[in-house]
């Protein structure tokens, strides 16, 4: 952990494979920081997901995975380059949305949804 810890919400997000799901955001970019056998934390981009081990209780996850996180960062085409293997599709293909989005749809461990974006018009100016 940093020195001065970052302010910021961060998602928690159940696993019933927690160990398989730690490669899945290696290839996003992220490293483990901390945790233990059922808790990890991983950084990266600018970001902190938290895992869980979901087990057999009430947080179980289920084969239609419920669960999605949203990854705002600049760096949307890089990361979309190391998963295009994930990438959903045809609708989560790399591209500028209505909604002021330029974001890509990627299906994570256990069929979370991971949505990696950058507000189109931040994009467009850089350019």
């Amino acid at each position: 952990m940093p020195a001065t810890p970052h302010v910021g919400a961060f998602a928690i997000v159940p696993c019933n494979d927690l160990s398989a799901a730690i490669p899945f955001w290696a290839r996003l970019g992220f490293a483990r920081t901390g945790g233990d056998d059922g808790y990890v934390i991983v950084r990266g981009r600018g970001c902190e997901v938290h895992l869980t081990q979901a087990g057999n209780g009430p947080w179980r996850v289920p084969e239609h995975n419920p669960f999605g996180i949203f990854i705002r960062t600049p760096e949307v085409e890089a990361i979309a380059a190391r998963v295009d293997d994930l990438i959903i599709r045809p609708g989560g293909v790399l591209r500028h949305r209505e909604w002021g989005m330029y974001e890509v749809g990627i299906n994570g461990p256990e069929g979370l949804l991971v949505r990696v974006g950058w507000p189109s018009e931040l994009m467009r100016q850089s350019a």
